[in-house]
C-alpha cells in the first residue's frame, strides 16, 4: 500500500467555480507555487483544494490547524512500541515526502513555531529539515503546499515574512444567484427555497460589526437547507441551523428574528 493512498479524493467534489481560480490555481500548481487561500468562515475554501486535488489527481494531505497543533506534530515524532523506537512522519513530512498537496487549515490558529517550519517549503530550496531525524526531506517533484486563512475572524495576522512567501487567491460568498443553487445542488431542496434561506443568509452577513463577528457563511445555509430537505419547517431550520448558532446576545438575536421574518 502506497503511504499516500489513503489521502485520495476518491470522488469528485462538487465546486461551483465563481471566477478564475480553477485556472489560477493549476497555473501556480504547474510550477509548484505555494498558495494563500484567504476569506470568511465557509464561503468553499476548502471544498476548493479538494476539487482541485481531485482535478489534479494529486492526494491532499489536509491539517486542521488549532491552538494545540504544533511544529512536530506537522513534522513528525518517535514513537516507541512492542518493537522498540521508530519513526512516524507527521503529514506535512508525508505530503513532501511522496508527493502530495498539503493543505494547512486555518495556519494562523496554529503555534507561531508552524509558519516557521515551513519557510524552506516555500521558497526554491523546496526541503524540509527534520531535526529529529538529523534528515533534510527534498520535497517531491509533485508536493505543494497550500494555506488557508480568515482574515476578518481573529486578531492574529499571517506575519509578513511568511505572506510574502505565497501566491494568494481571495475568496468570498457567491453572488446570491449561484449561493442559491450551490444551497439547492448540496441539499436537495426546490430552488425557491434555497432563495430564501440565501436571501437570510445576506441578511446576517449585514449585521456584521453590529452585534455579529460574522454573518452566516455558506456552509450554515446549506446545513439550514439540509434540515428543510429532512422535513423540518424552514423557520425552525434557519433558527437552528443559523440564529442559534450565530449568537447568544438577546439583542442580536432579536435582530436576526427580524431579519428572518423578512426573508420568510
Amino acid at each position: 500500500m502506497h503511504p499516500l493512498d489513503a489521502w485520495r479524493v476518491g470522488a469528485e467534489p462538487f465546486y461551483q467555480e465563481v471566477g478564475a481560480e480553477v485556472a489560477l490555481f493549476e497555473a501556480a500548481y504547474a510550477r509548484r507555487l505555494p498558495l494563500l487561500l484567504k476569506g470568511p468562515t465557509g464561503c468553499g475554501k476548502t471544498r476548493f483544494v479538494e476539487y482541485m486535488a481531485w482535478r489534479l489527481g494529486r492526494p491532499l494531505v489536509t491539517v486542521a490547524c488549532n491552538d494545540d497543533l504544533s511544529a512536530n506534530d506537522l513534522v513528525g515524532r518517535w514513537l516507541l512500541d512492542a518493537d522498540g523506537t521508530r519513526w512516524q512522519d507527521g503529514p506535512l513530512t508525508l505530503a513532501a515526502r511522496y508527493g502530495a498537496i498539503c493543505y494547512l487549515d486555518e495556519i494562523v490558529e496554529a503555534r507561531a513555531d508552524t509558519a516557521v517550519v515551513i519557510h524552506p517549503l516555500t521558497d526554491t530550496r523546496r526541503m524540509l529539515p527534520v531535526g529529529a531525524r538529523n534528515e533534510i526531506v527534498r520535497a517531491h517533484p509533485d508536493f505543494a503546499l497550500a494555506v488557508s486563512y480568515n482574515p476578518g475572524a481573529d486578531a492574529r495576522e499571517m506575519k509578513t515574512s511568511t505572506r510574502q512567501r505565497f501566491c494568494a487567491l481571495a475568496f468570498d460568498y457567491p453572488a446570491r444567484e449561484a449561493e442559491a443553487a450551490i444551497v439547492a445542488r448540496e441539499s436537495g431542496i426546490a430552488p425557491e427555497r434555497a432563495a430564501q434561506i440565501v436571501g437570510l443568509g445576506i441578511r446576517t452577513r449585514r449585521l456584521q460589526g453590529q452585534g455579529l463577528d460574522e454573518g452566516a457563511s455558506t456552509r450554515m445555509l446549506v446545513q439550514a437547507a439540509t434540515l428543510v430537505a429532512q422535513g423540518v419547517a424552514l423557520g425552525d431550520a434557519c433558527r437552528m441551523a443559523l440564529l442559534d448558532p450565530l449568537t447568544d446576545d438577546p439583542a442580536t438575536r432579536q435582530a436576526l428574528e427580524g431579519a428572518l421574518d423578512a426573508a420568510l
